[in-house]
């Protein structure tokens, strides 16, 4: 894989901060990937997120399937998406970028954006849609269009779908882990950072699971219980940035630094929030056997390399949180209907056999989890752009 076959930042004129978008390969002329904000977020950044999305879509192919992958990309805006004029700035970004998203670029919430705030700005920045591009690729588009948003509909358990599809995905990822490993779910224990989107999502379904979350991080800091948290409690009491209200904690929750979910006593550790979370410094305290990579890269190379050598094994993101993506793709081009059911069984499928087909060839190779991953990859990239085309 080479360099991307477009990059671009871009300037806002009104505050001066700066915008990127990076295409790193077409499909069938499209490219798919998300839109995030956050303070300091850089053009690198973006350009691995960007090739990271090349990866998920290729990882997904079914022959069998409606749903053909898309190439990558990946927005990012440098600005704290609590900041005042966040809004007025995402516009003026998507006002800038219309012309990519209308052709080619389908783009929607990531890291600090959320689905319904994307939507409202990019109609406000006069598209017709953030995913409008693949519209030509699909064979009913009225029926398709109708289906995504009736399943952007559904709620379950006072969560939407969107919401949860991720999650679920990333869920079964450690189970499936756990399964190869002979390791029971009930009594199990997970520390998760961060309580947004694909946080708890991912804490709701291991808990339904049998398995014990014993600190979940949010920006104020580490939540605590080695006999497990009120996940469900917690879910409730998050603001739409899944910081939590501390008035729902129970008596033998505890409060402790932001940092101390790392070093939690867990088999399992979930980072959920940002990227770069976890360092070749940091990683020292890592007391768990499996990290799972919930949030875009959020474990440095240097990182997993000393993780690895101490037999803590690292499920890449490219993998664990590619099933958000998925469900976008497999509901629009109607491999699944509106229905959780059919969505969270399909998810489930798909992530066992990624995960089960990546530990298998990382056994087989000697290697890590995501060395195993960029190799699944680049056996199935010559098939995608010999039957589908391939640019960049």
């Amino acid at each position: 894989m080479t360099t991307p076959l477009m990059s671009l930042t871009w300037t806002d004129h009104v505050t001066g901060r700066q915008g990127f978008l990076v295409v790193d390969r077409l499909v069938r002329g499209v490219a798919s990937g998300g839109l995030r904000m956050r303070p300091g977020c850089t053009l690198a950044e973006v350009t691995g997120l960007a090739r990271g999305m090349t990866m998920k879509e290729a990882l997904h192919y079914d022959p069998a399937g409606r749903y053909v992958p898309l190439g990558g990309a990946k927005g990012g805006i440098d600005c704290d998406p609590q900041d005042p004029g966040a809004y007025d700035l995402l516009v003026r970004y998507l006002r800038a970028m219309r012309p990519y998203i209308e052709a080619f670029w389908t783009t929607g919430e990531d890291l600090g954006l959320s689905q319904d705030l994307v939507d409202r700005a990019a109609a406000e920045a006069g598209l017709v849609s953030s995913i409008q591009a693949v519209y030509p690729l699909l064979d009913d588009e009225r029926a398709a269009r109708r289906r995504l948003a009736d399943a952007f509909a559904v709620e379950v358990d006072g969560i939407g779908l969107d919401e949860l599809a991720g999650g679920c995905g990333v869920a079964e990822s450690v189970l499936a882990a756990l399964d190869r490993a002979g390791v029971p779910y009930v009594g199990t224990r997970v520390a998760v950072q961060g309580l947004g989107t694909m946080g708890g999502a991912t804490a709701r379904f291991l808990t339904r699971a049998g398995l014990k979350v014993v600190a979940v991080a949010d920006v104020k800091g580490t939540l605590a219980n080695p006999e497990g948290l009120d996940v469900e409690a917690l879910l409730a009491a998050r603001d739409a940035y899944g910081t939590v209200d501390r008035a729902a904690l129970r008596p033998g929750d505890r409060e402790l630094p932001g940092d101390a979910w790392l070093s939690a006593d867990a088999e399992v550790l979930v980072p959920a929030a940002v990227s770069y979370a976890v360092d070749a410094v940091n990683q020292a305290g890592i007391r768990a056997r499996w990290v799972v990579e919930a949030a875009n890269m959020p474990v440095l190379a240097e990182a997993e390399e000393l993780l690895a050598a101490r037999g803590v094994v690292v499920l890449p993101d490219v993998v664990v949180n590619s099933g958000t993506n998925a469900w976008w793709w497999w509901t629009l081009f109607g491999d699944i209907g509106a229905d959780p059911d059919e969505a969270f069984a399909h998810i489930r499928r798909s992530m066992r056999a990624l995960i089960d087909q990546m530990l298998a060839r990382a056994e087989a190779d000697g290697t890590t989890p995501r060395a195993a991953a960029h190799a699944i990859v680049t056996d199935r990239l010559p098939v995608i752009a010999e039957r589908f085309g391939w640019y960049g």
